[in-house]
């Protein structure tokens, strides 16, 4: 960006030097009443092909930030599509380990009443221990979405520089 703000302020440099000698010979053909002489002349068509030069470097330099501006405009926005993605990422795997440490508690919650009950006088409630294996098997699955958003970052990750090997490996 930086070469393309000096190459407009030397475009600029060259027109306003290109405009004060076309200034200066415009004066020189007001005080000569005759018309234009044949150096004056020569004069006045080095200048307009000095400015056609300007003008074209102008436009291309012009076109070329176009150019430029397009490509950041795109990639920025490929860069807040990915954002936005590793942000729902993110989100997706904060609900899973909410989720995981919920069951964990209940479970721990579920194995301290059997403890509790077995040691009071040896006998375990059915429903007590359905409990905990309910716990526990909600916490397995907790655990199995947390690793599956995981897996699914990793894989995510790998799929840009899998498809560029394959890309340099089919070139």
């Amino acid at each position: 960006m930086n070469d393309i703000s000096d190459s407009i302020a030397e475009l600029e440099r060259r027109i306003t030097a290109a405009l004060e000698r076309i200034g200066a010979g415009v004066e020189r053909r007001l005080v000569a009443p005759s018309g234009p002489s044949a150096a004056t002349q020569v004069e006045l068509d080095r200048l307009r092909e000095e400015i056609d030069e300007e003008r074209m470097a102008t436009a291309q330099a012009n076109e070329r930030l176009r150019v430029q501006r397009e490509r950041y405009e795109r990639a920025s926005g490929e860069l807040r599509a990915e954002i936005e993605r590793l942000t729902r990422q993110v989100d997706d795997q904060a609900l899973a380990m909410q989720r995981l440490v919920n069951s964990t508690v209940q479970m721990r919650e579920e194995l301290r009443r059997l403890r509790v009950e077995v040691q009071a006088g040896g006998q375990v409630d059915a429903a007590l221990i359905n409990k905990a294996m309910a716990a526990e098997l909600e916490a397995l699955a907790a655990l199995r979405d947390a690793e599956s958003a995981e897996l699914a970052d990793i894989v995510a990750a790998l799929t840009p520089i899998v498809a560029a090997e394959e890309a340099r490996s089919h070139a």
